[in-house]
């Protein structure tokens, strides 16, 4: 795989509407600027057995959040892709991850300044070997208590943040 160094503004993404129904189309740029067109994207939370978890960093060229720490996988979903399918495609392309058993979450409506994405969570626990390419700037396990104590310090994406607290809760001590 060759390195990138930036986004593809051209790339097209579905819109969807709140129930993940498509209603159009747009490119990357175009959802990125402000216009706050919803587009689907997945996330996947990897756990080891040990109930650390796996952030990846992201690298200083991405047009958003640059350099902050963020979900292990987190992936926009391609005109004619299955959740499902985008899900396998980041995790591999990202991670480097195969035969892994994701839990889906809820969905959920995450809105920034510049975006508004419908996000379709997932879980798993996975002991095998996790290596990073060069889509991310590395990434590591860390403790629950680690995370927890670095929310509000801006080393993580607003969007990891709010997804922890909404899917594992700050202050929960389990998983």
């Amino acid at each position: 795989m060759i390195a990138t160094t930036h986004d593809n503004e051209q790339e097209m993404f579905p819109l969807v509407d709140e129930n993940g129904q498509i209603i159009g189309a747009a490119t990357r740029g175009e959802c990125h600027d402000g216009s706050k067109k919803l587009h689907p994207v997945v996330h996947l939370h990897v756990f080891n057995s040990r109930g650390e978890l796996f952030l990846q960093k992201r690298p200083e060229w991405k047009d958003i959040q640059p350099g902050k720490w963020d979900t292990a996988v987190g992936g926009h979903i391609d005109l004619g892709e299955s959740v499902e399918m985008a899900l396998t495609r980041e995790a591999k392309e990202e991670l480097g991850l195969t035969g892994f058993t994701p839990e889906r979450l809820e969905h959920y409506v995450f809105e920034s300044e510049r975006e508004k994405e419908l996000v379709f969570p997932h879980r798993c626990t996975y002991d095998g070997t996790v290596s990073p390419s060069a889509e991310t700037d590395g990434g590591r396990f860390w403790s629950m208590e680690e995370i927890r104590s670095n929310i509000g310090k801006g080393i993580f994406t607003p969007n990891f943040e709010n997804e922890f607290s909404r899917l594992f809760g700050t202050h929960n001590k389990n998983q």
